[in-house]
């Protein structure tokens, strides 16, 4: 049965269901013997809807005293002359690093209006052809990696990016590719040609992969802007290890990772404006109890990587736990928020993740979760390869064969799909096999208008869900259309009725 929502913010519809029995009953039987249960149905949005996340990056940093290192100078020699556990203050301008940073146990990096470059100038450009020339710049060959959302020319590979007055270029993969606005990287020949003249501008080049090394544990980094990096795939700007607090920073136009943790335990990562990464914003690797909270996360993959399946977006990690809370992922070119292989442990909670290119949230072949009160918000409508627009490219939220995952309290608004359940098959971790398994929707509110496509369960022939794999209940829904089948189950589009009859959301509302 249809049943209308009541729109008031915030509130709640109360049912009383009578012999409803997955959560007992609530008093006593009435006459008859039918037990009644009281349940309650979403009629507004989560409290993040009405929050504003403030500012983040360097302008909320305390003041540094400490240790002073100069422009020009080469940070590491300062650090290492130092006693152990110093804070050291970088001089506000623009820091060309050479060589990594490798802090010490305890020690602190900050320096509220310090920039840190990886960045190379580049002079004595010659005219060549239908551009401009310069020689020697280049770094020797090395291994390339990556998935690219252009699979033949593969031009996200390459970590020297090109700004010309702090604006990024767009690699072209020829010679014969060049224009204005465009550059092209020639490393048998050791050239690099630009479309534009540089005559007259700063132009720089990407050079040094990393900016700070997780060199020891309990370190702080703080107050910084970090650019410019020729990160490799899958590799950040900034890496952070165990014990480490990484807030108030801006962490921007790096050709990879922005901020990487990597085997970082018990890691927080906060307030941080993480904005415009050549693949990711902010990575996690096998790093138990890490905190992302309240940081900016946006318009990341900048250059190129595989938008629907390759770990570009805002966040992603794998073989982790941790929080993920209050935090704004926006208009990235990928995922926003992607739990992947063996995640476990995992709370993802509070956040606003609107217009991304790919999923808003997507947990993958993983264990143990809490998906709830997130604001996830207009997306999924990228056109790369691999988009699309069936419950296989995912949704606003998709659970891909995982186990023990909650999703609820979550405002679930206008995206391509609404929510994903997807089985397949998919081995064996490190608590199982990976399997579609008690995941529980429930409590959310979920609006598909005339672009979502639907809401619902797909399987693989040889790994169908299993009876009673996922629940949904208590639920609110308001879908646009009179007539649409805008739910799926074993291969079949559904209308609400038939969703119902098929055994879910039956204590659920739609309108």
């Amino acid at each position: 049965m249809r049943r209308r929502a009541v729109a008031a913010g915030g509130a709640v519809l109360v049912l009383l269901l009578a012999g409803c029995s997955d959560t007992g009953p609530s008093s006593e039987p009435p006459k008859g013997g039918q037990a009644t249960t009281t349940v309650t149905v979403p009629t507004g949005p989560p409290a993040a809807a009405a929050a504003a996340l403030g500012p983040t990056g360097p302008s909320t940093a305390k003041p540094c005293r400490g240790v002073a290192i100069p422009v020009g100078t080469d940070p590491q020699s300062v650090i290492d002359a130092a006693p152990k556990r110093s804070t050291f203050c970088f001089a506000k301008g623009v820091h060309r690093i050479k060589r990594a940073i490798q802090p010490r146990a305890g020690d602190t990096l900050s320096g509220p209006g310090a920039v840190l470059t990886g960045s190379v100038r580049l002079s004595g450009w010659k005219r060549s052809g239908a551009g401009w020339v310069v020689q020697g710049v280049l770094p020797a060959a090395y291994p390339l990696k990556g998935q690219c959302e252009d699979n033949q020319a593969k031009p996200c590979q390459r970590g020297e990016q090109v700004f010309v007055d702090g604006k990024h270029l767009t690699r072209v993969m020829g010679l014969g590719q060049l224009k204005a606005g465009t550059f092209f990287e020639d490393y048998a020949a050791n050239e690099v040609y630009v479309g534009d003249d540089p005559g007259g501008s700063d132009v720089e080049m990407s050079r040094t992969q990393t900016a700070i090394e997780k060199s020891a544990d309990n370190v702080t980094v703080t107050g910084l802007t970090i650019e410019h990096f020729a990160s490799l795939p899958q590799g950040g700007a900034l890496q952070v290890g165990t014990g480490w607090k990484v807030t108030a920073n801006e962490v921007r136009w790096n050709h990879a990772v922005g901020i990487m943790v990597i085997e970082g335990d018990g890691a927080e990562v906060s307030r941080n404006t993480v904005a415009d990464n050549g693949q990711l914003g902010i990575g996690q690797y096998k790093s138990a109890g890490v905190r992302i909270t309240a940081n900016l996360v946006t318009r990341n993959n900048t250059d190129g990587f595989w938008i629907a399946d390759w770990e570009s977006g805002g966040i992603k990690s794998t073989r982790s736990s941790g929080e993920v809370s209050g935090n704004d992922i926006v208009a990235n070119l990928g995922i926003g928020m992607w739990s992947d292989i063996a995640e476990y442990d995992r709370r993802i909670t509070g956040n606003r993740i609107r217009d991304n290119a790919a999923d808003g949230i997507r947990y993958e072949i993983s264990y143990q979760a809490v998906i709830d009160q997130n604001v996830v918000e207009h997306n999924g409508f990228g056109t790369g390869r691999g988009s699309g627009g069936t419950l296989w490219d995912g949704g606003g939220i998709n659970v891909n064969t995982s186990s023990d995952v909650q999703v609820r309290g979550n405002l679930i608004q206008a995206n391509r799909n609404g929510i994903s359940l997807q089985s397949r098959t998919r081995g064996d971790g490190p608590r199982g096999t990976y399997v579609l398994s008690n995941v529980v929707i429930e409590g959310n509110s979920v609006v598909m208008d005339d672009a979502t496509a639907s809401t619902g369960v797909v399987e693989n022939k040889g790994s169908p869900a299993k009876p009673g794999a996922v629940t949904f209940r208590r639920n609110s829904y308001q879908i646009a259309g009179q007539s649409a089948d805008r739910f799926a189950y074993q291969g079949r589009t559904l209308t609400w009725s038939q969703w119902q009859q098929a055994g879910f959301d039956q204590d659920s509302v739609s309108s």
